[in-house]
Protein backbone atom coordinates (compact mmCIF):
# COMPACT_ATOMS: atom_id res chain seq x y z
CA UNK A 1 0.00 0.00 0.00
CA UNK A 2 1.50 3.34 -1.07
CA UNK A 3 1.92 5.85 1.75
CA UNK A 4 3.39 8.74 -0.26
CA UNK A 5 5.31 9.82 -3.37
CA UNK A 6 7.52 12.89 -3.30
CA UNK A 7 9.87 14.74 -5.62
CA UNK A 8 12.97 15.60 -3.60
CA UNK A 9 14.30 19.09 -3.02
CA UNK A 10 17.60 20.25 -1.55
CA UNK A 11 16.15 20.53 2.00
CA UNK A 12 15.07 16.87 1.88
CA UNK A 13 18.62 15.86 1.04
CA UNK A 14 20.41 18.18 3.47
CA UNK A 15 18.20 18.13 6.58
CA UNK A 16 15.92 15.09 6.28
CA UNK A 17 13.03 14.00 4.08
CA UNK A 18 9.98 16.11 5.00
CA UNK A 19 6.92 13.91 4.53
CA UNK A 20 3.77 15.15 2.78
CA UNK A 21 1.00 16.18 5.19
CA UNK A 22 -1.20 13.25 4.20
CA UNK A 23 1.49 10.64 5.00
CA UNK A 24 -0.04 8.50 7.73
CA UNK A 25 2.98 7.39 9.77
CA UNK A 26 3.69 7.34 13.46
CA UNK A 27 6.95 8.37 15.11
CA UNK A 28 9.07 5.25 15.11
CA UNK A 29 11.81 3.19 13.58
CA UNK A 30 10.82 1.91 10.13
CA UNK A 31 12.72 -1.13 8.75
CA UNK A 32 12.80 -0.43 5.01
CA UNK A 33 13.92 -2.20 1.85
CA UNK A 34 15.20 0.29 -0.74
CA UNK A 35 15.07 -0.42 -4.47
CA UNK A 36 15.52 1.56 -7.67
CA UNK A 37 12.80 1.85 -10.29
CA UNK A 38 14.86 -0.68 -12.28
CA UNK A 39 14.34 -3.21 -9.46
CA UNK A 40 17.88 -3.28 -8.01
CA UNK A 41 18.02 -3.16 -4.21
CA UNK A 42 20.44 -1.79 -1.66
CA UNK A 43 22.07 -4.88 -0.12
CA UNK A 44 20.48 -4.61 3.35
CA UNK A 45 17.27 -3.14 4.76
CA UNK A 46 17.74 0.30 6.33
CA UNK A 47 16.03 1.45 9.53
CA UNK A 48 14.65 4.94 9.02
CA UNK A 49 13.81 7.08 12.04
CA UNK A 50 10.59 9.09 11.64
CA UNK A 51 10.29 12.09 13.96
CA UNK A 52 8.61 15.50 14.19
CA UNK A 53 10.42 18.71 13.33
CA UNK A 54 8.56 22.03 13.40
CA UNK A 55 5.23 20.20 13.37
CA UNK A 56 6.10 18.08 10.31
CA UNK A 57 7.02 14.41 10.03
CA UNK A 58 10.61 13.97 8.87
CA UNK A 59 12.78 10.96 7.99
CA UNK A 60 16.13 11.58 9.69
CA UNK A 61 18.52 8.78 10.72
CA UNK A 62 18.78 6.20 7.99
CA UNK A 63 17.42 8.55 5.34
CA UNK A 64 20.79 10.24 4.76
CA UNK A 65 22.40 6.81 4.20
CA UNK A 66 19.72 5.98 1.61
CA UNK A 67 20.16 9.30 -0.19
CA UNK A 68 23.94 8.82 -0.33
CA UNK A 69 23.94 5.13 -1.29
CA UNK A 70 21.24 5.57 -3.96
CA UNK A 71 22.92 8.72 -5.34
CA UNK A 72 19.76 10.80 -4.90
CA UNK A 73 19.63 14.41 -6.10
CA UNK A 74 17.13 17.24 -6.04
CA UNK A 75 14.33 16.41 -8.48
CA UNK A 76 14.53 12.62 -7.95
CA UNK A 77 11.35 10.85 -6.85
CA UNK A 78 10.79 8.52 -3.88
CA UNK A 79 7.72 6.38 -3.23
CA UNK A 80 7.23 4.86 0.21
CA UNK A 81 5.07 1.75 0.73
CA UNK A 82 3.87 -0.36 3.62
CA UNK A 83 4.78 -3.93 2.71
CA UNK A 84 5.94 -6.86 4.79
CA UNK A 85 8.84 -8.35 2.83
CA UNK A 86 11.95 -10.15 4.03
CA UNK A 87 11.73 -8.94 7.62
CA UNK A 88 11.21 -5.28 6.67
CA UNK A 89 7.76 -3.73 6.95
CA UNK A 90 8.28 -0.96 4.40
CA UNK A 91 9.69 -0.46 0.94
CA UNK A 92 11.04 2.69 -0.69
CA UNK A 93 11.36 2.89 -4.46
CA UNK A 94 13.72 5.59 -5.75
CA UNK A 95 13.74 6.98 -9.26
CA UNK A 96 16.61 9.14 -10.48
CA UNK A 97 15.25 11.68 -12.96
CA UNK A 98 18.40 13.16 -14.35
Amino acid sequence: MEIFTKQLNSIDLERGLVLPRDANLEHRELPTIVESSAGTRLPDPVTIHCSTRLGKLVFTRGWHDIARDAGLKSGDIVTFYREVNGGAQYKMRVRNVG
